[in-house]
């Protein structure tokens, strides 16, 4: 299934697209269980140094297909297969080791939305609409992807979108913390490019332990370790002397790729 997720690379910037337009790039069981496999070797390639999902055509993700969701053998749990699949899925794209861009044009609901929220940081334009829907059809959505949202939007905001399912725009989006950048549809192309290739020219191993300290932190853990960790390695690997030496050259530092 993996035909539906297609990898592209510009330079040291990997582009994830799904591309399913013709249903909005919902994701079928199948594109869930591929996720995984599609993702681990850009988190091994060490020329990779952004990530960056998209849709294809005017929406981002509309969601797992409804028609999968009663799809298993299982008539206790129906649900059970797709649910393993995407939190698999989830998790993978929670743990890429370099940082993460969502670009986010059109539906970005349910599924799309969990998707979106896994990435480090979450780019769209003013066509986005997002709207978390369990409440819709009965399903009580997994406590990982709620507090993904309670993380970026606060309890109240994870409230009023799981209870209502009601959509919100883009601009509500950032208003809430659900976005963190919004351009104009001519713009956003451009604007996640320059971004990502901002992020590429910056340490590695920096960004590396800022994702591991933050997820720490959101564990309930403090990050001293993983942050002491980190620090060492900037020194043995030379690039906290690469950085000084570059500011102090007044040049761009050359920072090879984390470890």
């Amino acid at each position: 299934m993996t035909d539906q997720l297609r990898v592209t690379r510009d330079g040291a910037v990997a582009v994830l697209t799904i591309d399913r337009p013709e249903k909005r790039n919902a994701m079928t069981v199948g594109m869930w269980a591929a996720l995984p496999d599609v993702l681990a070797p850009l988190a091994d390639d060490p020329a990779v140094r952004v990530l960056l999902v998209t849709g294809e055509g005017p929406s981002f993700c509309a969601g797992a297909d409804i028609s999968d969701l009663l799809g298993g053998d299982d008539p206790r749990d129906p649900m059970a297969e797709v649910r393993r699949h995407n939190l698999a899925a989830q998790a993978a794209l929670r743990s890429f080791p370099k940082p993460t861009v969502a670009v986010i044009r059109g539906h970005c609901i349910g599924g799309g939305v969990e998707l979106a929220t896994c990435c480090d940081l979450r780019f769209a334009d003013s066509s986005a609409v997002f709207g978390v829907t369990p409440a819709k059809v009965g399903i009580v959505y997994t406590p990982s992807s709620t507090r993904a949202l309670v993380d970026l939007v606060g309890p109240a905001t994870t409230k009023y979108l799981l209870y209502s399912g009601e959509l919100i725009d883009a601009a509500d989006a950032l208003r809430t913390g659900l976005v963190d950048r919004l351009v104009g549809p001519d713009e956003l192309t451009a604007e996640v490019h320059r971004f990502a290739a901002v992020l590429a020219s910056r340490s590695a191993l920096t960004q590396r332990t800022t994702k591991d300290v933050v997820a720490a932190l959101a564990a309930g853990g403090d990050g001293e370790d993983v942050a002491a960790a980190g620090y060492l390695e900037t020194i043995a690997s030379g690039e906290l002397a690469e950085g000084v030496r570059a500011f102090a050259e007044r040049r761009p530092p050359r920072f090879g790729p984390a470890g």
